[in-house]
């Protein structure tokens, strides 16, 4: 079962995502900020991250940085309620695999957490 790290500073958010990742067969745990992020991933492994851009303190793109660098395995994807083109997350130079807009369309965010997943 692929294990997939939500990280997002709304708690609820974090949450709902996390069941409905769940329900859609991945392990999926949550955490509010980068350095926790980090932690968690010091403590175990994990196969994907989705890293909301607007975090407090280190942000989505200087997390997915330090995650991409540091763990080179794990698929990052950005996502956000605001959008972030193709040529954007290119030029973020981030290690990113892809953005994924909120809300989310689960069966559109499952089906390309799986395909980079398997690409891995």
């Amino acid at each position: 079962m692929p294990k997939v790290l939500v990280i997002d500073d709304d708690p609820g958010s974090a949450r709902s995502l996390a069941s409905a990742l769940g329900a859609a067969g991945f392990d999926a745990l949550t955490v509010v900020d980068g350095a926790a992020a980090l932690e968690a991933l010091d403590r175990g492994h994990v196969d994907a991250v989705i890293v909301d851009l607007m975090l407090r303190g280190m942000n989505g793109i200087e997390l997915a940085r330090h995650v991409s660098e540091r763990f080179p395995a794990v698929r990052v994807v950005l996502t956000s309620t605001y959008h972030l083109s193709e040529r954007q997350l290119v030029r973020s130079n981030c290690g990113a695999v892809g953005f994924v807009p909120k809300p989310y369309v689960m069966d559109e965010l499952t089906g390309f957490l799986r395909a980079k997943l398997a690409q891995a």
